[in-house]
């Protein structure tokens, strides 16, 4: 079996437009023989097909997307017949949000709409038991009428399936940009890695650039387990400090540190000033005093190292000067200093 192209016929679908190719699938615009109506077709290339996880996971998704059926979540179609493997889906006219970000920061406004929009559909979602573990701009879709819908449950987590879904696809799933550092470690996640994904999504909409640079992927991985992210009130001259607070907690690499949910994320992008005041008021999470007792332990270390190699260089010092010393007792009579044969020396 071989690929379609724009022209073929896939069931009762016709192809009018490829829309974007991937390493495992391709997604096309069509049109439904039956309604007349303009659909999406995501379909992977053939030599997967064959794919015993690939085809769980193709299933999956579908099923995580009937199951979700809301307004915010692109809604799935059922063709009349499937005679291969593929995802008929509705079509939304708009454009995604990393095309948006293409042309740099958004207003904060703006920025903060989309990321209010986002975090309510996501609370849904979690509410329904999934975790879509791959939040990224290209995965956020616009609407002409400004409105948000989430794509691409490709890897979605959902709970009455979780086995099935681990096993399958066992090991670290994500975009690296957007991964949360759990993720990295290889653990499934759950609503705390959305909050990360979306609080990295907003922290670019704002700042016009992502929390980490790193030369390569391997690199920015390494980052994000060892490194805490840029403060984003310095990468965003002029953003109000408590909005910022909310976004830095979001993308906290301990997720004990995070929003608990989209929900409460969606509370504090709400209201970020209520936000920052509730935060000053509680305690410190023990996370946050482990990583401040480090910080303090790397400080005192640090000092010390600097100590102890002053204090090595004094004695170093005063070593050369009794040598010194001593080498001048024995040549007075000479007013040529002593020169050493490094030849004998080495020797």
């Amino acid at each position: 079996m071989n690929d379609i192209g724009v022209g073929d016929r896939l069931d009762q679908y016709r192809i009018t437009e490829l829309v974007s190719r991937g390493a495992m699938g391709s997604i096309y615009k069509a049109t439904d023989g039956d309604s007349g109506e303009t659909v999406a077709l995501k379909v992977p290339h053939f030599q997967f097909e064959s794919d015993a996880a690939f085809f769980d996971r193709f299933k999956r998704e579908e099923e995580i997307l009937r199951t979700l059926d809301h307004p915010g979540v692109v809604g799935v179609r059922s063709p009349r017949e499937r005679t291969r493997l593929y995802l008929a889906m509705e079509w939304v006219e708009g454009c995604s949000l990393r095309a948006l970000l293409a042309a740099g920061r958004l207003p904060r406004a703006r920025a903060l709409d989309l990321a209010r929009q986002a975090a309510a559909t996501l609370a849904c979602v979690h509410a329904r038991g999934v975790v879509h573990r791959d939040l990224k701009p290209e995965n956020i879709h616009v609407t002409r009428e400004g409105g948000v819908k989430l794509l691409d449950f490709g890897i979605a987590l959902l709970d009455s399936a979780r086995r099935l879904t681990w096993a399958g696809f066992s090991g670290t799933l994500g975009t690296p940009d957007y991964m949360a550092p759990e993720q990295i470690h290889g653990r499934r996640g759950d609503e705390r890695t959305d909050v990360y994904a979306l609080g990295t999504i907003l922290y670019e909409s704002l700042a016009g650039r992502l929390p980490y640079a790193a030369p390569n992927a391997a690199a920015l991985l390494r980052r994000k387990t060892e490194e805490a992210p840029a403060p984003l009130a310095q990468v965003a001259p002029g953003l109000d400090r408590a909005l910022a607070c909310v976004v830095m907690r979001a993308i906290a690499p301990d997720p004990r540190d995070r929003q608990a949910s989209a929900a409460e994320l969606l509370a504090e992008l709400t209201d970020p000033a209520a936000a920052l005041a509730r935060e000053r008021a509680q305690p410190s999470h023990p996370s946050r005093a482990r990583w401040r007792a480090s910080r303090k332990v790397l400080v005192v270390a640090a000092v010390a190292l600097s100590l102890s190699g002053a204090g090595a260089l004094l004695w170093g010092i005063r070593e050369r000067l009794e040598l010194d010393r001593a080498a001048g007792a024995g040549t007075a009579a000479s007013a040529a200093p002593a020169r050493t044969d490094w030849s004998t020396a080495r020797e």
